[in-house]
């Protein structure tokens, strides 16, 4: 069951102790620099980046990253490299049956560990894989075995791997806690393997977080282990539980609702995890600086859409 906390903390002091972002973008010129600088805008303390598209492999080189210049400025902002949050691309497939294309994905995921050390990263949070011919035992097998290589490539790095629970779209593996588990047993240095928990993606799979929250956490407990979890993404959904369809939605604007997702964010049991907004843009613009605050303030502004779309009107 979800394990208790009594916290001796002012409300106050609790507001600055979670650790609260965003997906920032990671471009050139300034590409690691401009992460933190724009998640700092946000009045964030935590962030979450790509090393380049998500939908793509194509990778610069971090020697123009300005990485020196960007630990100084987290220092002088009391930012912890070990809140941060780097993500995997979509595109790559563990479970893809064809051999060669596992290992591409092998080879593609053990060179962005590497990057993500460089970056002070620790957790990538990585998309399981499709099943994509529609045996999940062996898909579980590829995928762990994939994992498995990839830390063997990399057993001078601190930086791990953590799965993502997902919305059941399609042949998605991870779907269900029983997938992780599955997974997660075949994993031989368990010490770099955790869970990235999705709060749309647990909606839209069926498991009732808005309702009975409590009762979900103890159910992943019992089946993977509180202790796997690393990492939130804090996203409502556009739909109703049990979709599996995916599609984020603004925070209170979805149907988990702003009170449900605040209770997540400020749950004694996680509150020193770090939790990521990837909400919907408006308007082409990033509403992070104001979901965060109303986290911060745990007060829901109906208006903001309608400000934000005025603010951000297109030309």
């Amino acid at each position: 069951m979800v394990k208790k906390i009594t916290l001796i903390f002012p409300k106050e002091e609790i507001k600055k102790m979670i650790k609260i972002g965003s997906h920032v973008p990671f471009k050139k010129p300034l590409m690691y620099l401009d992460s933190l600088q724009k998640s700092l805008s946000f009045d964030a303390n935590t962030f979450m980046i790509y090393t380049g598209a998500p939908q793509n492999t194509i990778r610069s080189d971090l020697k123009n990253a300005n990485l020196l210049e960007t630990f100084e400025q987290m220092k002088q902002h009391n930012l912890d490299p070990n809140d941060l949050v780097g993500h995997a691309p979509y595109i790559v497939n563990l479970a893809n049956p064809s051999l060669a294309k596992r290992t591409f994905a092998i080879d593609f995921l053990t060179k962005e560990l590497y990057r993500f050390e460089q970056m002070k990263i620790v957790r990538m949070v990585l998309h399981p894989g499709n099943n994509m011919n529609k045996n999940k035992r062996e898909a579980i097998e590829f995928i762990a075995s994939g994992i498995n290589q990839i830390f063997k490539n990399t057993a001078d790095l601190k930086v791990g791997i953590a799965l993502e629970t997902m919305a059941g779209k399609g042949n998605e593996i991870g779907a269900s806690f029983q997938d992780l588990k599955d997974i997660i047993i075949l994993i031989k240095d368990e010490k770099r393997i955790s869970v990235c928990f999705d709060t749309c993606h647990v909606f839209d799979s069926g498991y009732d977080i808005k309702n009975n929250f409590e009762l979900v956490m103890e159910k992943f407990d019992s089946i993977v282990g509180q202790q796997y979890l690393s990492v939130f993404h804090i996203n409502d959904s556009k739909n109703v539980l049990g979709s599996r369809k995916d599609r984020h939605e603004n925070i209170g604007y979805g149907n988990i609702g702003f009170e449900a997702l605040i209770n997540i964010i400020y749950h004694p049991s996680f509150l020193s995890l770090p939790k990521i907004l990837e909400t919907p843009f408006i308007n082409g613009f990033a509403p992070y600086k104001e979901e965060i605050k109303m986290i911060k303030e745990k007060t829901f502004n109906p208006n903001l859409k309608k400000v934000l779309k005025k603010r951000f009107k297109k030309i």
